[in-house]
């Protein structure tokens, strides 16, 4: 090799005579006689294997579907929440504002509230035993005429009128 010879290429980053820099830039052939466009040395940029990529896509969508399981499950539990059951509380919260209650069936629907499909009947009664304004209310919930809830609560009323007689036990 001659001094002018090995003077740096311009483009290559190691000191390399320009003629092999160019050898490496042009298909050539090889010892069999066959075309290679490929030339391995130090000056080739190193590339992944298809393994090495295999497994780097397996752990990437492994951790992309995990996320996605878990987003979908958020999300999931969310709208369980969200849906809100309706209890015979809510029947039993109107009652309990008026204090005022007749004996027999009264019914109604929630559509006030937002439940469009739900309907409510109550039974007032007095209890025999005590005639002193404590009085009997079974609450029944309906969702499309299914029952739903059947809740009895005792409600007092000083000014319940009974239809049994106002006598008490004994009398």
């Amino acid at each position: 090799m001659s001094p002018k010879s090995s003077t740096q290429c311009p483009k290559a980053r190691a000191r390399v005579p320009c003629s092999v820099f160019r050898a490496l830039r042009r298909p050539h052939r090889t010892e069999h006689g066959t075309l290679n466009t490929f030339a391995p040395s130090r000056l080739t940029p190193h590339a992944f294997t298809l393994m090495e990529v295999m497994i780097a896509c397996g752990i990437f969508f492994t951790a992309t579907f995990a996320i996605l399981a878990l987003v979908s499950n958020t999300l999931r539990n969310a709208r369980a929440l969200r849906h809100v059951e309706v209890d015979a509380g809510l029947v039993a919260a109107m009652l309990s504002r008026t204090n005022h209650l007749t004996e027999g069936t009264e019914s109604g629907d929630l559509d006030d509230f937002g439940y469009p499909d739900y309907r409510w009947e109550t039974e007032t009664y007095a209890h025999e035993v005590y005639t002193n304004g404590l009085v009997q209310v079974k609450i029944t919930l309906r969702k499309r005429d299914k029952v739903v809830e059947e809740m009895p609560i005792w409600v007092f009323d000083p000014n319940f009128r009974s239809s049994m007689s106002r006598g008490g036990i004994g009398r």
